[in-house]
């Protein structure tokens, strides 16, 4: 079974080929990428990278600027909206393809089917967003099959809480958040006012809550916490609808926002229908606290969950914050038994680019964290659609300032990304900086599932028989090894700013627990495809050298290998 590896793309950013896009600018200046412009050729370029899964970010219709009522789609009010293109996780129609995305809005639900053609075509999958927790302020569905009922039809607007309602009331308040909500006939007006996405249960949410979302009642009431699933809450049903919808499209997987901010009872009912019809399709949980990962594994039903507040958090720290590379022994520890579930990744949406002054400043500074992320467990791994290449987020699009992030709230194009595109061959001009960071993560990823020792093999920390080693420097420098049927890997990863030439000691222990002979042996260095004569044993340490932020993954094959004239042993596989 492959490991995913995913590569998030947002299809209004990643085909938007304006040369020129302005600060805030409307989609008739600044245009939208299209899910037409995920092409073959763009398909292909991204499953060179290693990648077996692409993620279709924002593709539900949500909240915008843009005038689509000769095609019957109600305009959205421009104060309950977060910038021009308006936020992908303010849901206006589940059921529906968002029509900046689409050439032929008339056809939008048939470009997205074609899409996910093109995709399987290649052999890869289909994730797209499932947002349970909220909806945009101005819910409603024109696409939805015939017999579905909107959102918070038939609420009783007089309760805050009720059970059959699918909404959060604030009885006799009006809506009335710490933003502009507009005069006249241009004033938004909510009465009674709804909660709002981001559990805030008042009528009166800043500039920094979620304002442009309502939240959703699964049958908790908030005001003691007391649980009402016994009937089925109504929610529940509308939700199970609108996956069951989606995978009969051909969706692969579902990326599940802010899954904590819903009941886990809810999950595991719903996972457990969807799977019930479509076996095959995976769900991966957007979490923010590790003490429920388990309980959303084993009791929610997830396959995968972000690894966001360990691994992700702790190598952000080790490279901006000072922090020991040793603590990284910590992350697998917490995630122990669970590791197969985690999904890792350097950056996505919501986090800031690698190489933004925010975070690094620098992409050739990422491989020591890219391979961390892409081999120390047998889970998912994910990049953002641009990080291959060193994206740094450095304007301020409109909404979003300069914030180090790509903006999910503007209409906008990425010069980086747009003359990678070279409007849908993907096979632009780079940069030599440029073209040697995207080797690198062709060849840090492939690695995923070409090599079994990464993909589902053993796991064995070395740090503990290096903390007082004076060849090796336990702050700036992380070892371990996977191991195989027919291979282990010792990977060593630098994170300081000067070469290392390291010694790593190999105890007798991992030899007894992984199986493996100690010997001598040709070894393949698996990201330059050098090859080397090592005695790998327990009385000796393997010497490595390691340039600034640089890695070695080190193929040291079993000993069936064939043997050389001199003994030592031959693997040619990766020679």
């Amino acid at each position: 079974m492959q490991r995913p590896v995913i590569y998030q793309l947002i299809p209004r950013l990643f085909s938007n080929t304006c040369p020129k896009p302005v600060p805030d600018g409307p989609i008739n200046v600044n245009g939208s990428g299209k899910l037409n412009g995920i092409t073959k050729e763009s398909i292909n370029y991204i499953k060179s990278l290693g990648c077996n899964y692409i993620w279709l970010t924002g593709v539900l219709e949500h909240s915008h600027d843009a005038d689509y009522t000769q095609y019957g789609i109600a305009r959205n009010n421009p104060h309950v909206i977060k910038g021009r293109a308006g936020s992908p996780y303010a849901i206006t129609d589940y059921y529906d393809i968002d029509p900046d995305i689409a050439e032929n809005v008339d056809k939008r639900i048939d470009e997205f089917d074609a899409c996910v053609q093109r995709i399987h075509k290649a052999g890869m999958k289909v994730v797209i967003d499932f947002v349970p927790n909220h909806v945009a302020r101005e819910y409603h569905s024109d696409a939805a099959p015939k017999g579905v009922e909107d959102f918070g039809a038939g609420d009783n607007n007089d309760m805050f809480f009720s059970p059959s309602n699918n909404f959060y009331y604030i009885p006799r308040q009006k809506f009335s958040p710490h933003v502009d909500m507009g005069v006249g006939d241009d004033a938004y007006v909510e009465f009674p006012a709804r909660a709002t996405g981001n559990d805030c249960y008042t009528a009166f949410p800043g500039a920094c809550d979620w304002y442009d979302t309502i939240k959703l009642n699964y049958g908790v009431d908030p005001a003691n916490g007391s649980k009402h699933f016994d009937p089925i809450p109504p929610t529940w049903l509308k939700m199970l609808s609108i996956l069951r919808y989606w995978a009969s499209h051909g969706v692969d997987a579902f990326r599940c926002d802010m899954v904590h901010m819903v009941p886990v009872e809810f999950w595991n009912w719903a996972i457990g229908n969807v799977k019930a019809h479509y076996p095959h399709i995976k769900f991966i949980a957007e979490i923010y606290d590790v003490a429920l990962y388990r309980p959303y594994i084993f009791e929610g039903g997830f396959d995968y969950l972000y690894d966001k507040v360990t691994l992700y958090d702790t190598l952000r720290a080790i490279e901006t914050g000072n922090v020991s590379a040793a603590c990284l022994t910590s992350c697998w520890q917490t995630v122990e038994g669970i590791a197969p579930h985690m999904l890792n990744f350097l950056e996505n949406h919501d986090e800031q680019r690698f190489a933004s002054p925010q975070y690094a400043g620098d992409a050739k500074r990422a491989l020591p964290s890219l391979v961390v992320s892409a081999t120390m467990n047998t889970g998912a791994m994910m990049i953002y659609f641009g990080q291959e290449i060193g994206e740094r987020a450095t304007e301020a699009e409109g909404y979003s300032g300069m914030d180090g992030r790509t903006t999910i709230f503007d209409y906008w194009s990425l010069e980086k990304v747009r003359r990678l595109y070279n409007r849908g061959a993907c096979d632009g001009r780079l940069s030599d900086d440029e073209q040697v960071l995207l080797e690198q993560y062709r060849s840090v990823l492939s690695l995923v599932n070409s090599e079994d020792a990464i993909r589902d093999g053993a796991f064995f920390d070395l740090m503990y028989v290096n903390y007082n080693n004076p060849g090796f420097n336990p702050h700036r420098q992380y070892a371990y090894l996977r191991s195989g049927t027919d291979a282990t890997i010792l990977i060593v990863v630098n994170f300081s700013d000067e070469k290392a030439n390291v010694e790593v000691n190999i105890p007798r222990h991992a030899f007894d627990v992984l199986g493996i002979k100690p010997r001598t042996v040709r070894a393949t260095e698996l990201l330059s495809r050098q090859r080397h004569t090592i005695t790998f044993s327990p009385d000796t340490p393997v010497s490595c050298s390691l340039r600034a932020h640089g890695a070695v993954v080190l193929r040291i094959p079993h000993s069936k290998a064939k043997k050389g004239g001199d003994g030592t042993d031959l693997y040619d596989k990766n020679a």
